[in-house]
């Protein structure tokens, strides 16, 4: 599921800013931004905001700004070598002035370091704060939108039920239809009185019984019980067992379908389905 986190705190002259999005994904796929002091905290934070999200496409942006006392620097005279040649060989290449090039070569990454610059332990602290205040507030966004999936997915299910009891009341009426329609066609190829009243009664069981879609009703309400069972589990890892549950419910579309021979009967049988498959898309969204 979708959600947006943002979360900072301040100590003294520190700051942290969190910003956290997480977009719906099968498994989670996270793109990490972070200041050069927190990169040899990347696997820590990975898994903190990993086990709390456990799926999704997460960017995380994470922000930190110390500004304490002057700290001395460090001056990387080599990698100025470096880029000042690689720029001088373009410049002359294009005929531009590089009198002027120092300042720029000096905001160039890791010509100036800070000297011995490690996080201490209260703000590294601060940091995991704030890292928890944003992926709760991606929680809370996740929540809410679940709240609106499950009523809606809920509502998918009960119209597959309520269309499934209209196709029950349906069906008798086939088996009416069929016998009409067989008395009328014999009648019609070798005249009324050269049916055969035993013979008739014998096709028309195994006609009965060749479209006969009770079973298949029955199996999928009880398919759609169980989804309901399933959906109300505290337990949030439930997507996949709830999809696997619709799968059965198609199964049972299909078949009901198939064997229907009636026009409003193929009616219903297609709502079902787009009902089905809005409840598969919106299924893809819960863990």
């Amino acid at each position: 599921m979708t959600g947006f986190g943002r979360a900072e705190k301040s100590a003294g002259e520190n700051h942290v800013l969190v910003e956290i999005k997480s977009l719906n994904g099968k498994q989670f796929d996270m793109n990490l931004k972070l200041p050069p002091l927190l990169k040899s905290f990347e696997f820590d934070i990975r898994n903190f905001v990993s086990g709390k999200l456990q799926r999704g496409s997460v960017d995380c942006s994470i922000t930190l700004k110390m500004n304490g006392a002057s700290k001395p620097v460090s001056i990387n005279p080599d990698l100025i070598r470096f880029y000042y040649q690689s720029i001088s060989g373009l410049a002359k290449e294009l005929n531009l002035d590089t009198s002027q090039v120092l300042g720029a070569l000096l905001k160039l990454p890791e010509v100036v370091t800070p000297q011995n610059e490690v996080l201490d332990d209260a703000s590294w602290q601060m940091v995991m704060q704030t890292i928890e205040l944003a992926v709760n507030d991606v929680l809370q966004h996740r929540a809410e939108e679940g709240a609106v999936l499950l009523q809606d997915i809920s509502s998918r299910i009960q119209n597959i039920r309520q269309l499934a009891q209209e196709i029950a009341t349906l069906a008798p009426q086939r088996q009416v239809r069929l016998k009409e329609t067989l008395e009328r066609k014999l009648e019609e190829w070798v005249g009324k009185e050269n049916v055969d009243a035993n013979r008739l009664e014998q096709e028309l069981i195994y006609y009965i019984e060749k479209i006969d879609i009770s079973e298949e009703l029955v199996r999928l309400n009880n398919h759609c019980d169980y989804f309901f069972s399933i959906l109300a589990e505290p337990d949030p890892a439930k997507g996949k067992k709830l999809g696997f549950i619709l799968q059965e419910i198609g199964r049972e579309i299909n078949t009901t379908g198939s064997k229907a021979n009636d026009a409003e009967i193929q009616k219903s049988v297609v709502l079902m389905k787009d009902e089905l498959e809005k409840a598969k898309e919106q299924v893809l969204n819960i863990l």
